[in-house]
């Protein structure tokens, strides 16, 4: 129950914070952030890393969540 709780309290504080950064709503943060994938791709055995691509609009967001501190 205590590690529940705590999780719970946890997502409840980061989702103020978000919002409250952002200024967006905790659904269109997600929304937005959604698409943003990155993974590993293996052809005949070799890895290659798929990396991520974040539009500079997505980085902007982000950097107001870094500048909270």
């Amino acid at each position: 129950i205590e590690a529940h709780l705590t999780i719970v309290l946890t997502a409840l504080a980061l989702r103020r914070t978000v919002e409250s950064q952002a200024g967006i709503s905790i659904k269109q943060f997600v929304n937005i952030l959604r698409p943003i994938r990155s993974g590993v791709v293996i052809i005949n055995g070799q890895e290659y890393p798929a990396r991520e691509v974040i539009p500079e609009s997505i980085q902007t967001l982000l950097l107001k969540l870094g500048s909270g501190h």
